[in-house]
């Protein structure tokens, strides 16, 4: 994030000029030639510095500044990601953008490249000290119209998901999403029936599973998938949000009987699925977790009595000993705990949003904000209902690292590993 000028040789100066309407295009001297020779006469004022503008014209004639989808922006962005340019010149910042997302934008790909940026009436020049100063104020800006947009997506999804409307994301199976509307698939629909009648027949969701493998009749069912299905007001006409469910505008699958029976047994099966010994249940972080030298901390455990007590134990204590490091061990419980909790947090913020989106394009996925905020909605709910296997892979998906420290624990996030399951959830749709 540094605009360090080089030291030796010219600084190359590309002039980038706009002007929204055509009008007046035609005459001999037009407004962006009145741009053009401002900004290079302003580089001719900098020879001293070695600035040498660059032959290449980068006009923008007709284009509005609301969008980066203009020719000439292109193509001098092209040149600063092939670091053929130092300098970007601008008669007025708005001739750039007049979006802060997409200024943001093109100021952190100068920064990346080491590129300064001028803008010649505004006495704003990223190459000295207080350009830099008044860069930052404006970058501060660009935090908050992120922030603030990112606030506006959840306030929406708000709104509509209390009217009951459905807001997009990975579509239950036996629905079809018509005009923003969940609309129900027959032949899919009649095999959600036919779920539910079985498991409430069944008791089992193990069972269950089994049964569709082995039947050429219908999809094959996972356990997990079942349980998120089971799970899902959906299929019983709500709309669940925030914890909270609301009366939906789609048509039920199931009724209000059959719905409250499977929702019995669904308790009775994770009491007794709460009941088994911790002992079956696999490490959730490891792999992940390191102690404060860096060391990897592994799973182990103790018997005392009839009672299993699990642990992580730094890799550093168990080749030197005790006292090697300063935190030798923790109780597997509560860091697990702690790191669940602290994910379901950060994904509440807004700024994680965004990074996964931005984090998509490099990966290839295109889950958006809304689709993303769906999916984290829905994780809440059904986590408790997942086998500790499901639960493990998805900690690993979401998490990159856990680093514990005497006085906090720091949560590195896959940010790619909400795309990755917002793709796994379409299809399984």
């Amino acid at each position: 994030m540094n605009f360090a000028s080089h030291l030796t040789g010219p600084k190359r100066c590309a002039v980038y000029t706009r002007k929204s309407r055509e009008e007046g295009l035609d005459q001999e001297f037009n407004s962006l030639d009145a741009q053009a020779e401002a900004c290079r006469n302003f580089i001719a004022s900098q020879r001293h510095e070695g600035w040498v503008a660059i032959e290449e014209e980068f006009q923008d004639p007709g284009y509005s500044a609301g969008t980066l989808e203009r020719p000439a922006i292109q193509r001098l962005i092209k040149l600063v990601e092939r670091d053929e340019v130092d300098i970007i010149v601008v008669y007025k910042i708005d001739r750039l953008s007049r979006s802060i997302m997409d200024f943001a934008h093109l100021i952190e790909l100068f920064r990346a490249h080491d590129v300064s940026f001028v803008a010649v009436t505004q006495s704003i020049n990223t190459s000295d000290a207080m350009g830099k100063l008044l860069l930052n104020v404006l970058m501060s800006f660009a935090q908050f119209e992120r922030e603030n947009t990112a606030e506006r997506i959840r306030d929406k999804i708000d709104a509509s998901k209390r009217r009951g409307m459905w807001m997009g994301g990975p579509l239950p199976f036996g629905y079809i999403s018509r005009d923003k509307q969940l609309v129900q698939k027959p032949a899919e629909a009649r095999i959600v029936r036919h779920l539910f009648k079985r498991f409430i027949e069944l008791g089992s969701v193990q069972r269950l599973s089994e049964e569709t493998r082995a039947s050429s009749s219908m999809p094959d069912f996972a356990k997990s998938r079942l349980y998120k299905m089971f799970s899902n007001p959906i299929y019983f006409g709500k709309i669940r949000h925030k914890g909270e469910v609301y009366d939906g505008r789609h048509k039920a699958i199931v009724d209000e009987i059959t719905w409250a029976k499977v929702q019995a047994i669904l308790k009775t099966d994770n009491r007794q699925r709460a009941a088994r010994t911790r002992a079956q249940t696999p490490a959730l972080l490891k792999g992940i977790l390191f102690g404060p030298d860096g060391a990897p901390m592994s799973p182990s455990h103790t018997n005392k009595g009839k009672k299993r007590y699990r642990y992580y134990v730094s890799q550093t204590v168990l080749a030197n000993g005790a006292g090697a490091c300063p935190i030798g061990r923790i109780s597997a419980t509560e860091i697990e705990s702690l790191v669940i909790e602290r994910i379901k947090g950060f994904l509440l913020e807004p700024e994680i949003l965004f990074s996964a989106c931005r984090a998509s394009k490099v990966i290839g996925l295109t889950a958006g904000e809304e689709e993303l905020a769906e999916l984290i909605h829905e994780l809440t709910p059904i986590w408790e209902n997942l086998f500790p296997e499901e639960q493990a892979r998805l900690v690993n998906l979401l998490v990159e690292k856990v680093v514990v420290h005497l006085e906090h624990v720091e949560i590195t996030l896959r940010l790619d590993g909400l795309q990755r399951l917002a793709s796994e959830a379409r299809e399984a749709a």
